[in-house]
Order: structure tokens, then C-alpha cells, then sequence
């Protein structure tokens, strides 16, 4: 039976999150309220409706955050044409002259356009992602009751992209020891996903000064319907983030909700509340998973004295 240490809910409006999160905890978490009760006035927070765009980049402006994109017709916008946009600072990291993208196209107050969920059309990594997370979903629905993976299990196969856009595959990190936790980013309150991140980056150093050589960690988001490559990547540049060993990753709904399954991890949308719960597991070089610690409260020093050092 899995051990739900906690639970959180937060409110997320499709475009943005509102300042509005109630925290429901078990244990020893005391509920948290946040300051400000959400928006007064609905209309005026609704989020302006986007248009889907495919086009292919010319010309990166990483100074003021532009991209110039060659694109299709925008159906009930504007006709097929060559124009800037404005991008997150991860999108601009990301992006590459040349590239094939599909994105939503944001029309804002002043007349001018910018890209959100920007994904790079590449057939021959998405059919690694998409096949990686057909067998991943079939194996979840073959176990039945018995997906979830406890300590001493063999942790489950999958492929994502990480915030560099790139594919990552559970097999590059057979012989390294690793941390996984989920998170998402549009996560409002301090002492959950934020502090979950910030223990991983007290570990990173920690484990770098007593010696530990091999280890990986990994933020699998909750939301990957607004967590693209170039969301986690603006996430990981915003916080100083070192992720030469450190992937923040993303992919298809499917695979996403087929690893929580595996993981025992529960997070689920109720409207626009998202419910999920906390789980952190250390994996050794075999791929199994020798410690698990459910809920937000756990030291880097638990894991680390742990780890093999070399």
C-alpha cells in the first residue's frame, strides 16, 4: 500500500497560475492559506485565447527575446507570412535557425504577438518519444494493480525531452545512481515543488563534496501540457539551476500519467485545481530503487548517506 504523506491543491488558470493555493496535507504538514483570494474580477483574469501556429524559425533575436518565424496561415488571424514574436527566454535558448515548430500564438493588448508551448517538429525524436511511451502505457496497463514500483524494484523504461529540447532516455543512466522527484512549475507555494527543487540542488553540492561521482537527478513535471522544453528551461535559468547533472524533463500526457502510475506518485486536474501528491526515490546503478521518501520533508544528508561514494 502506498504511503500518501501529503497532498496539495492549487488553483492554475489555463494560461497563468491565479494567487490563489490551499495546501491539504496528512501528517505533519500543517495547511497552508495563501495570501490574496484569487482574482476579484474573472473576466479580467481570463486568459486571452491563443491561435495554432507551424512555421519555421529565420532568425533568433536573443537580446529582446524575439523570434522570426516563416509561417503557415493562422486560421481566423492572418494569412500565411513572415514575422517577429516574442518568446520566453528558454524558447530563445532553444530555438535554432532552421527549425520546424508548432506553437500557440498569443495576440496581446498592444496589437503584438507572442509564442507559448512551442514544440520543435522532429520526426525522428518524437517517434522515439511516442514509441517509448506506447510501451510504456502498455506495460502500465498490463501490470494492473501491481504497476507501482516499490523500494527493490527494477524502475520502468521510458523516453522524454529534457529543457534543452533534447531526447532522454531512461537507458543513459544505467550505471549512475539517481534521484527522481516530480514537480511542476507553475507551483505556487514555497515549501512544496520550490522546496523540492531547492533540496535537489542542496544534494547536487552535497553529494559533489563527499565524493559521490555518479549521481543524476530528475524533475519529471506534473504538467506537461504547459511544461514544454522551453518552460522547464526558462525555470531552470531563472533559479540558477546547474543542470550538467541535473534533467528537468517533459513528454506526452500518456507516458507522464504511466510513470506517476509506476511511481506512486497521484496528480490529477479537478477543472483548473491540480491534486498531487510528493514522492522522492533514489535509484541505483541497476536501475532499482533502494530508498523512497514520500512528501515534502526529507534532508539531502538521508539520501546522500545512501549513495556509494567513489
Amino acid at each position: 500500500m502506498i504511503n500518501i504523506y501529503c497532498s496539495i491543491r492549487f488553483f492554475v488558470t489555463r494560461g497563468s497560475w491565479a494567487q490563489r493555493g490551499t495546501a491539504l496535507a496528512s501528517c505533519a504538514l500543517a495547511v497552508l492559506l495563501l495570501s490574496g483570494c484569487g482574482p476579484k474580477n474573472n473576466a479580467a483574469e481570463k486568459k486571452t485565447e491563443g491561435y495554432a501556429l507551424r512555421g519555421e524559425i529565420l532568425g533568433i533575436d536573443a537580446t529582446h527575446n524575439q523570434l522570426t518565424v516563416k509561417h503557415e496561415e493562422v486560421k481566423g488571424l492572418m494569412p500565411a507570412m513572415t514575422m517577429e514574436f516574442a518568446a520566453s527566454p528558454g524558447d530563445i535558448a532553444n530555438a535554432k535557425v532552421g527549425q520546424h515548430i508548432h506553437a500557440e500564438l498569443i495576440p496581446e493588448k498592444t496589437g503584438d504577438f507572442h509564442l507559448e508551448k512551442i514544440w520543435v517538429d522532429d520526426a525522428a525524436k518524437n517517434a522515439v518519444v511516442d514509441a517509448a511511451a506506447k510501451a510504456l502505457v502498455q506495460d502500465t496497463v498490463a501490470l494492473g494493480n501491481k504497476a507501482y514500483h516499490d523500494v527493490g524494484d527494477t524502475t520502468p523504461d521510458f523516453a522524454l525531452f529534457d529543457e534543452n529540447g533534447q531526447v532522454v532516455q531512461s537507458t543513459r543512466f544505467r550505471g549512475k545512481q539517481v534521484m527522481i522527484n516530480f514537480i511542476f512549475t507553475r507551483c505556487p507555494v514555497p515549501n512544496m515543488c520550490p522546496a523540492s527543487v531547492a533540496r535537489f540542488q542542496s544534494t547536487q553540492k552535497l553529494a559533489r563534496e563527499a565524493g559521490v561521482k555518479n549521481l543524476e537527478l530528475i524533475s519529471i513535471t506534473l504538467d506537461p501540457a504547459y511544461d514544454t522544453p522551453g518552460v522547464l528551461k526558462t525555470y531552470t535559468m531563472a533559479r540558477g539551476i546547474d543542470t550538467s547533472n541535473y534533467s528537468f524533463l517533459t513528454g506526452p500526457e500518456n507516458a507522464i500519467k504511466s510513470l506517476l502510475s509506476q511511481f506512486g506518485v497521484l496528480a490529477y486536474f479537478q477543472g483548473p485545481l491540480l491534486d498531487h501528491t510528493l514522492a522522492t526515490l533514489l535509484i541505483d546503478e541497476n536501475g532499482k530503487i533502494t530508498y523512497r521518501v514520500d512528501g515534502s520533508r526529507w534532508e539531502p544528508q538521508d539520501f546522500i548517506s545512501k549513495m556509494k561514494k567513489t
